[in-house]
């Protein structure tokens, strides 16, 4: 049967906007309170599916959630109408005005862990919706993700739900963002890779910024997914780049099949890694990976994250080539524009690099990779996920001329406290679930 890797992006929403919550995240602290633009982003975010469709990819979406989260802001004690709500709120409360109202949902790539039927013991695909309790304006996103991955993907022959990990002090879990899997072909054995920033019990942690990934709860996903331990490795990042920026493993390492493409200090214990990945890779595959080590002189890590190189979206064509899809910042920059023409000219998998502009998201905290969750089906799998949820140029036809309808081209953080905001935001998130048949996946009734 053929198989395949199916990306799931992320819809930005209609109240993009700039909260500045996310500690660690160099861009998206820069840009606090700065006026986004809502149909601008959406429509950037929309214009990657639509190239990547254009390439022969296959395509899927996961719908926005509401903002602002009233169910939120009434468990700490607001009451009344929405109304008030929103006026009591916006009075002496940014900060939590922000948290209800953040929209970074859109990163899929924080949405779950997947694990493909290939790599589980009892043959099913494995979905944990990340718990993202490190940062409480990213924890609200959990229970909404998790209905939605269910409706997505049905058929609980083919796969199997898990709960999001407690959020306790222990298990920080920030999905596939800190999850790579080393594979020769979609179809066969992979060898899942879990980075973690920080461990409960021991070990070296970041000293300025929090670790949004923890060992334990690394473990955890892998004893629920049914994984092979053989098949496993878990490897720490290097503490001083997550001091640096480096908020998840996917701002300081990429890869796709069998390719792996790394900066020098991205992890603890490098050595050691690289020889087990050779190691169970031949094992598992009969083949040897092939691996990229980027050095500080030819991409510091400063400019690894301000250009997000590494968060370049890495795909396989049809023809077995790869093309590895790049934010614009990439070549405005001398050090990864060069770095990106010597990786064209050098004998590995990637046949072409090119451009995608995704200004407001970059400003936000993230680039192509961010928003996308990878989920890999073979043909009898993919009859388990909802068709409303895969995408056409007709769909991403009719998605564009909604968000065109519905997205406001600016909003400050003053229009947060509008009423007339939350009722757009409604009708809008109200006529897509008309548009494509998704059902009562929102609570609110307009």
């Amino acid at each position: 049967m053929k198989t395949l890797e199916i990306n799931f992006d992320g819809l930005i929403g209609p109240t993009h906007n700039f909260s500045g919550l996310a500690t660690g995240n160099l861009a998206a602290t820069k840009s606090k309170f700065k006026t986004s633009h809502p149909k601008k982003a959406a429509l950037e975010g929309l214009a990657k599916i639509r190239l990547l469709h254009q390439l022969g990819l296959r395509q899927g979406f996961v719908p926005p959630q509401e903002r602002p989260d009233f169910i939120t802001l009434r468990q700490l004690g607001f009451i009344g109408n929405e109304k008030a709500i929103l006026e009591n709120v916006g009075r002496g409360n940014e900060n939590l005005l922000a948290r209800v109202y953040s929209s970074s949902f859109m990163w899929t790539a924080n949405a779950a862990t997947v694990s493909p039927s290939a790599d589980t013991k009892d043959r099913k695909i494995h979905i944990t919706p990340a718990n993202l309790a490190t940062l409480p304006h990213r924890a609200l996103e959990a229970p909404a993700t998790a209905r939605v991955l269910k409706e997505i993907f049905f058929d609980q022959k083919i796969f199997q739900h898990h709960p999001a990990l407690p959020t306790d002090a222990v298990h920080f879990d920030e999905g596939a963002a800190n999850h790579l899997r080393m594979c020769a072909e979609y179809a066969g054995p992979g060898i899942e890779i879990f980075v973690y920033g920080k461990s409960a019990v021991s070990g070296v942690r970041p000293r300025k910024f929090v670790s949004r990934q923890s060992l334990e709860a690394s473990q955890v996903n892998v004893k629920k997914h049914k994984l092979r331990q053989e098949q496993v490795i878990c490897v720490q990042q290097n503490p001083k780049v997550i001091d640096e920026g480096v908020f998840h493993n996917d701002v300081i390492a990429m890869n796709n099949q069998s390719f792996l493409i790394f900066h020098e200090d991205a992890f603890v214990g490098k050595a050691g890694f690289l020889k087990e990945l050779q190691a169970k890779f031949s094992k598992f595959t009969g083949r040897s990976c092939l691996i990229e080590e980027i050095s500080k002189k030819r991409l510091s890590v400063k400019e690894a994250v301000k250009t997000y190189f590494f968060n370049s979206q890495l795909v396989s064509l049809s023809n077995g080539r790869m093309v590895m899809l790049s934010p614009q910042e990439c070549f405005e920059s001398a050090p990864a524009r060069s770095l990106i023409e010597e990786i064209v000219q050098k004998d590995n998998p990637v046949q072409k690099v090119m451009a995608i502009d995704l200004r407001e998201s970059m400003l936000n905290g993230g680039g192509p990779a961010c928003l996308r969750l990878r989920v890999v089906v073979n043909e009898k799998e993919l009859s388990g996920i909802r068709e409303n949820y895969l995408l056409n140029e007709k769909k991403i036809r009719q998605l564009e001329n909604w968000i065109r309808k519905h997205f406001r081209e600016q909003l400050s953080f003053a229009d947060l406290r509008d009423e007339q905001l939350l009722k757009e935001t409604r009708t809008a998130l109200d006529e897509l679930t008309e548009l494509f048949g998704l059902g009562n996946i929102y609570d609110f009734q307009i």
